[in-house]
């Protein structure tokens, strides 16, 4: 693969559902799984693990209990009959290429399972009462370093969390010990079809909106407000 930036990189980090079942060089992988070490961690104590997984007897299981846990959500998340047909259009692509991924989870080359040990990290939000996020940023950003190497490499990658709501037999089946538990699963392997484009997201405008009008901005002074 010839060089690439990393805004390009970033910029067309697209998530690649519709893999095929080529094999995926081992040198290639290396350098993926390389990548992901290189991230920042709290105390750089690195407190997180990958699963290789490749074999198919145990991609198999995992893409059953994956594709359930799709289906489920897909009956939860329906598209709004009033949406915008571009909306409507772009959330049946993503429904569909997501049921692609849930009927061929097993073929897929590999997935990277991330896991994480919660007492080597400083969640340092823990008592607070909402959400504890804070122990996720010593694990999610090996898991971007991942997806962006991917990506430098033509592979398609997509981040998935599905898995974590079946834990328990996730663990069972990897053999996963205490103390560690999953953060995250991540299919790899070469598109089918491009598979990587430009990104759709929201304009900076109303991404980086102050919390109060005390607080600094780059936007413009008309974005004081956070709207859902």
């Amino acid at each position: 693969m010839p060089e690439m930036g990393i805004y390009e990189a970033m910029r067309t980090l697209r998530a690649v559902r519709r893999l095929r079942p080529d094999p995926i060089p081992d040198d290639v992988l290396q350098r993926v799984l390389e990548a992901a070490t290189w991230a920042p961690t709290g105390g750089n104590a690195q407190p997180w693990r990958i699963i290789v997984v490749k074999d198919r007897a145990l991609k198999e299981p995992l893409g059953k209990l994956y594709n359930e846990r799709w289906s489920a959500y897909t009956k939860q998340r329906p598209i709004p009959a009033n949406a915008p047909t571009d909306v409507r259009a772009r959330a049946e692509r993503t429904f569909a290429a997501g049921d692609y991924l849930g009927a061929h989870f097993g073929e897929t080359p590999v997935v990277a399972v991330f896991c994480f040990n919660p007492k080597n990290m400083a969640i340092t939000d823990a008592k607070q009462d909402r959400v504890s996020v804070v122990g996720g940023g010593s694990v999610y950003t090996a898991v971007e370093n991942l997806l962006l190497a991917c990506r430098a490499e033509g592979l398609g990658c997509v981040l998935t969390t599905l898995l974590c709501e079946c834990e328990p037999e996730v663990r069972k089946l990897l053999a996963i010990p205490d103390p560690w538990y999953t953060a995250a699963a991540i299919p790899i392997g070469y598109p089918v079809g491009r598979g990587h484009g430009a990104l759709i997201r929201r304009p900076i405008e109303q991404s980086s909106r102050p919390v109060n009008p005390s607080a600094t901005s780059i936007t413009s002074p008309r974005s004081l407000s956070i709207s859902p």
